[in-house]
C-alpha cells in the first residue's frame, strides 16, 4: 500500500461495552438516561478500603457473544475487548473475512491489562499450589492480549500494537489506528481500549494513593467531573472498539459514517507520575497538535469532551488547557464530562468518549456532565448541564489525560461537514 498522508479516515462501526449500556444503542440510550451507573462495589469485600464504589458492568455474559469455547480461553480484560471489537465490525457491516487480512490493523490500549485476573489466580495459587491456577494465565496477564486476541480470532495480520499508557491508552489507539490508515498502512483498523481492573489490590492500590471517591453513601454522585464536591475519580471497567476506514473505502461500500478521525495529537508533561502539570501547557498542545493535524484552528472548535477524571488536581488543570487553546471562545464551546455515568475506566475511557463524541456528531445531541451542581471556580468552562443540548456542530475534540504526565486528543469531524 502506498503512503498517502492526505487520506480520510472514517469511523463506520462502534462496538462497547459499559456500566450503562452495551452496544452502540445501549450505550446511547444509557447517555439519555441520564443516570449515573456508579453504585456500591459488589465484585469483592471492599471494607476495608476508603473507597467503596464503583461503576461495574453487572449483565455482561462473554458466552452469550462469543460462544463457550472462546469465552473459556479469555480472562475479562480479553472478553471486553474481543466482544466490543466483535460488536464494531457488526455494526459497520463488515464480514470479518472480507478486508485483505495483511491490510487491517488492530490498534488497542490499556492501564492495567490482565493484571487483576492475575491477582485472582494468585490467590488461588496461595490456596491450591500450581494445580489451582488456570494454564492460560500467562497468555492472559499480558497489555497485547488485547489487539493479538482480536488478530487472531479474525486473522488479522497488519500494524498490531497495544500501548500502555495509563489513561490515555484508549485514544492513543485510536491515533495510531488512524494514523496507520492514513499513511496507507491499512485500509481498515479495529481501534480502542479495554479495561477490567475491578480486583481487590488492584483497585486497593488506587484508594491506597487517596485518588478515588469517598463518597460511599452516596454512590451515584460519587463521579462529579469539575465540580467544586469533588473528591477523586470512581474506578469502572469496560470497552470500546472502532471500527476504521478510509473514507474512500467507506464510501466505495456505502456504508453508515458515524463521523471522520480528523486530527490526533499526543504529548507529555514530563513533570510528575501522578500530578498534572499545573499550567497544562503540554494538554494544550496536544489539543493544538490534533487541531494542526486536521489543518483548522480552534476557531473551527463546536464541542469539546473532556476527560474530566473528578480529581481535585486534573479538573482545573484541564480546564486551564482548554481555555488556551480556545481562548475566548472557551466561554461558547459548549464541554460534555462524561464520567459521571460510567466512571473511569481507565485506559478504555478515552474510547468510551470517542465513541460518545461519534455518536453526538450523527445524532445531535450532547450528554449532560452529570452531578456537576456548582463548578469549581477554576474550572469555567460552558458545561453542558441537565438535560443535555440539542447540537449540529461540525468538529469536537475529545481529550484523554493519565498518570506519567500522558496527554492525547482527538479531533473528529461530521461526516457531512
Amino acid at each position: 500500500m502506498s503512503d498517502d498522508g492526505d487520506r480520510r479516515v472514517a469511523v463506520t462501526g462502534i462496538g462497547c461495552v459499559t456500566p450503562i449500556g452495551e452496544g452502540v444503542e445501549g450505550l446511547w440510550e444509557g447517555l439519555r438516561r441520564r443516570r449515573s451507573g456508579v453504585r456500591e462495589l459488589t465484585r469483592f469485600d471492599a471494607s476495608d478500603f476508603r473507597s467503596r464504589v464503583a461503576a461495574e458492568v453487572r449483565d455482561f455474559d462473554p458466552a452469550a457473544r462469543l460462544g463457550e469455547k472462546r469465552a473459556r480461553r479469555l480472562d475479562r480484560y480479553g472478553a471486553l475487548a474481543l466482544a466490543s471489537a466483535d460488536m464494531a465490525l457488526e455494526d459497520a457491516g463488515v464480514d470479518p473475512d472480507e478486508p485483505d487480512p495483511e491490510a487491517v490493523a488492530v490498534q488497542m490500549g490499556t492501564a492495567l491489562g490482565g493484571i487483576a485476573y492475575a491477582e485472582e489466580q494468585h490467590a488461588a495459587y496461595m490456596d491450591e499450589g500450581v494445580r489451582g491456577v488456570n494454564p492460560m494465565l500467562a497468555l492472559t496477564v499480558f497489555g497485547g492480549a488485547a489487539s493479538c486476541n482480536i488478530a487472531i480470532e479474525y486473522g488479522y495480520q497488519g500494524p498490531n500494537s497495544t500501548n500502555a499508557m495509563s489513561c490515555a491508552s484508549g485514544t492513543l489507539g485510536i491515533g495510531e489506528g488512524f494514523r496507520a490508515i492514513r499513511r496507507g498502512e491499512a485500509e481498515l483498523a479495529l481501534a480502542g481500549g479495554a479495561e477490567a481492573p475491578l480486583a481487590a489490590l488492584t483497585f486497593g492500590s488506587f484508594a491506597m494513593i487517596r485518588a478515588m471517591s469517598t463518597r460511599n453513601d452516596e454512590p451515584e454522585t460519587a463521579s462529579r467531573p469539575f465540580d467544586r464536591d469533588r473528591d477523586g475519580f470512581v474506578m469502572g471497567e469496560g470497552a470500546a472498539v472502532l471500527v476504521l476506514e478510509s473514507m474512500e473505502r467507506a464510501r466505495e461500500r456505502d456504508a453508515r459514517v458515524y463521523g471522520e478521525v480528523a486530527g490526533f495529537g499526543t504529548t507529555n508533561d514530563a513533570y510528575h507520575m501522578t500530578k498534572p502539570r499545573p499550567d497544562g501547557s503540554q494538554a494544550a498542545r496536544a489539543m493544538e497538535q490534533a487541531l494542526e493535524d486536521a489543518g483548522v484552528g480552534p476557531e473551527d472548535v463546536d464541542h469539546v469532551n473532556a476527560h474530566g477524571s473528578s480529581t481535585p488536581l486534573n479538573d482545573p488543570t484541564e480546564a486551564r488547557a482548554i481555555r488556551r487553546v480556545l481562548g475566548a471562545r472557551a466561554d461558547e464551546v459548549p464541554v460534555s464530562a462524561t464520567k459521571g455515568y460510567y466512571g473511569h475506566a481507565l485506559g478504555a475511557s478515552g474510547a468510551i468518549e470517542a465513541a460518545i463524541t461519534c455518536l453526538a456528531l450523527r445524532r445531535g445531541w450532547l450528554p449532560p456532565t452529570l452531578n456537576l451542581e456548582e463548578p469549581d471556580d477554576e474550572a469555567p468552562l460552558r458545561f453542558v448541564r441537565g438535560e443535555g443540548a440539542a447540537w449540529s456542530g461540525e468538529w469536537a475534540l475529545s481529550n484523554s489525560f493519565g498518570f506519567g504526565g500522558i496527554n492525547g486528543a482527538l479531533l473528529f469531524r461530521d461526516a457531512d461537514g
